[in-house]
């Protein structure tokens, strides 16, 4: 029994070795535990306490809340937007043949990189507040498994990717996101600032077009870079087409559900 245990204490210790010990002094990245718990608690949460939680009391209306969340994620889904701009990122990225790998970076933006790596996944545990405001304003229809799985896994892969494979690979990915989350959250602002604002939101079908645009140049990103031979993770490659499938299957299938069978509806999802 010791001797299982001690290969169960070594092969975690090798697992919470990370591709750097920089990256692995930071906050919430020396071993998977943190992350783990912080996904683990809203799953509990969203799914299962919350809900039960809520059923006997009445639901928070948190206008102001909303307000000011939405607008905060206005204003740094567009500051990880201009970032490659002003750290000479982006012309570094199409200065490389391949615009993936970290060879010939210098030391200083390559802290930039896993520096902007880390506070997007600060931003991605931030956005688990999404599902949690549904809860907390009693609409659990909102809480689909799109919304859900979405949220966990982008928590997840920001935290792996990070740990493990920290590059240039996925900075285009951030960016492309962040772009989308400008559009995204200045809906729901708009959304939240009251009924007669409803008027306003006429375009909600073209952002969920977007997203799914979104997920059409991820892929061709990544059929792009390996066509090119770039040294790119097959870890990296395989979890990023599978899960974008997905995420595309998941998205049309909420296309079709919200926009093509049944008449338009403004509200978020």
């Amino acid at each position: 029994m010791s001797n299982y245990v001690e290969r169960i204490s070594v092969q975690y210790s090798n697992f919470s070795q990370g591709a750097d010990p920089l990256i692995d002094s930071w906050l919430l990245m020396q071993t998977p535990t943190p992350i783990l718990s912080i996904t683990g608690a809203y799953l509990l949460f969203v799914l299962w306490f919350g809900p039960r939680w809520m059923e006997r009391r009445k639901p928070f209306e948190l206008k102001y809340t909303l307000i000011v969340y939405n607008a905060l994620q206005v204003v740094v889904s567009t500051w990880f937007c201009l970032q490659p701009f002003f750290t000479g990122l982006f012309t570094k990225y199409l200065s490389l043949s391949c615009g993936a790998s970290m060879t010939g970076v210098s030391k200083e933006l390559q802290l930039t990189v896993w520096n902007g790596a880390w506070m997007y996944l600060m931003l991605k545990i931030v956005e688990l507040l999404d599902t949690v405001f549904f809860v907390l304003r009693k609409k659990q229809n909102q809480v689909s498994f799109l919304h859900v799985y979405h949220h966990t896994i982008m928590v997840l892969f920001t935290w792996f990717y990070l740990k493990y494979i920290p590059g240039m690979q996925a900075a285009f990915i951030g960016v492309l996101n962040s772009f989308v989350h400008i559009i995204m959250y200045t809906y729901y602002l708009i959304a939240a600032l009251g009924p007669q604002y409803q008027k306003y939101l006429w375009w909600k079908r073209y952002m969920t077009t977007l997203q799914l645009l979104q997920f059409g140049i991820m892929l061709c990103y990544f059929v792009l870079i390996n066509s090119m031979q770039c040294q790119v993770p097959r870890a990296l490659t395989y979890f990023f087409v599978s899960n974008i499938t997905i995420f595309l299957f998941l998205f049309i299938n909420f296309y079709r559900k919200a926009y093509q069978n049944r008449p338009r509806a403004v509200k978020r999802d």
